[in-house]
């Protein structure tokens, strides 16, 4: 009541698909760290190419030295997690090319990482590639898309509203 009397507007924040491929609902990922949101609420997409972008303008805060995953701080502090695959970390890099560094600034739509998808869908128990945000106090609300097909910086797959 009191952000309509005073003019406060919400922040949102529009997240893009950071890659192309098949939409699931983060509880339906068969890793029970991921379905159980210990990491933090999202989704997944089980991705049909090894290209891995940017959802939003963002600065990098975290390249894992395997490759298989990394952080992502919007504008308005909201942390991303992009999990390439599960149990991906065992592969100690193998499969992977991070295109970005630590502290770099990107916009949607940045390449990220590249990853050799058959090699990794031959070594890993999925493919699956949870994002998710690991900060959820700073969130009021969460919409989720209703696609069940992502194309990678077109489709919407989250709204998230700041508290």
């Amino acid at each position: 009541m009191f952000k309509k009397l005073f003019g406060k507007k919400e922040s949102v924040e529009q997240l893009l698909a950071p890659i192309n491929g098949q939409v699931i609902n983060i509880e339906d990922v068969p890793d029970p760290v991921f379905s159980g949101k210990m990491m933090g609420d999202g989704i997944a997409i089980l991705p049909e190419e090894g290209v891995v972008v940017s959802p939003i303008d963002a600065e990098v805060i975290q390249v894992f030295h395997t490759k298989h995953a990394l952080g992502l701080r919007t504008k308005h502090g909201i942390e991303l997690l992009i999990h390439i695959g599960l149990e991906t970390v065992n592969l100690n890099g193998e499969g992977f090319e991070a295109h970005v560094t630590e502290g770099q600034n990107v916009k949607a739509g940045d390449k990220l990482v590249t990853f050799d998808i058959d090699f990794i869908k031959s070594k890993a128990p999925s493919i699956v590639t949870p994002i998710v945000i690991t900060n959820g106090e700073l969130v009021e609300k969460l919409e989720k898309t209703n696609s069940t097909q992502a194309n990678s910086n077109e489709t919407q797959i989250m709204s998230v509203y700041l508290k």
